[in-house]
């Protein structure tokens, strides 16, 4: 059984996935961790908060973000994954929406594919239909380059859901079991702040699709339309709207500041005693 399957299986409380980013160009911590030294450290940091997962991109999707060559995404990833799965115990997930990346990653030891397009990609299915990797479907109107352009919606939850459901069927036409799909709402990716908060307010309804909720939220833009754009505020209303996420059906938060998150969760749990 996949590693990531059996926390989710035996781990009553959310699992947090702790975000690795190893480009110059991402919206929040880009180049700060391009090298595997830097890489390491943080990996390890992460762990000591208590991160679940370990999250690896190596292509910024913000928007407007430019595309990177198979070539120039494998160069960066390769030798920190290396690296991560020869010093750590942890399930790693890699970030990517390429073929040949995804490829890489189930060579290499990967727990899961974190897919921003859901396996739209021609040739990616292929790839990952045969092992064992969890996939996670997200939902994303447009692309990364043109998604925030003009994103509209009659209405997002039921829109989001149709998608996410026809990514699952199409993953089970492939003989793809269902207990290995993941599914992410995908705040921020072709949506305005006023989809967001729709679709935050009614998480709750993704739950008819019978999959494990990933959540990011995690310093995205519609955080700081709400707090501003003071780190620390964006940080600390970051942990609290992943925890938020929590109470509506989210299993997994994927986030840049593990220990601010492990501690809102914590806190949580008094919700329940």
């Amino acid at each position: 059984m996949n590693s990531i399957t059996k926390l989710l299986k035996k781990n009553k409380e959310p699992l947090i996935m702790g975000v690795l980013n190893v480009t110059p160009d991402s919206f929040s911590d880009g180049g700060k961790f391009i090298t595997p030294r830097r890489a390491l450290q943080h990996v390890e940091r992460m762990i000591d908060n208590g991160a679940d997962i370990i999250d690896i991109g190596a292509e910024s999707t913000r928007p407007g973000a430019k595309k990177v060559s198979a070539d120039e995404e494998r160069k960066r990833i390769e030798p920190i994954l290396k690296a991560i799965k020869k010093n750590f115990n942890i399930p790693v997930s890699i970030d990517t929406y390429k073929p040949e990346i995804m490829e890489l990653g189930i060579d290499l030891g990967v727990d899961m594919i974190n897919d921003v397009y859901a396996l739209r990609q021609p040739g990616a299915i292929e790839i990952v239909a045969n092992s064992d990797v969890i996939l996670c479907l997200m939902h994303m109107q447009g692309t990364p380059k043109d998604m925030q352009k003009k994103p509209s919606y009659k209405n997002i939850i039921n829109e989001v859901i149709k998608f996410l459901q026809e990514r699952i069927c199409f993953c089970e036409g492939f003989g793809i079991n269902k207990s290995r799909i993941v599914i992410d709402p995908g705040f921020g990716f072709g949506k305005t702040h006023e989809n967001n908060i729709k679709l935050f307010q009614s998480l709750d309804k993704l739950k008819v699709l019978s999959a494990p909720l990933l959540v990011g939220v995690s310093r995205k833009s519609m955080v700081r339309n709400i707090i501003g754009d003071e780190e620390n505020d964006i940080i600390q209303a970051s942990a609290i709207m992943a925890a938020l996420t929590v109470l509506r059906g989210a299993k997994i938060v994927r986030v840049h500041d593990v220990k601010e998150t492990k501690i809102a969760l914590k806190t949580l749990q008094l919700e329940g005693n």
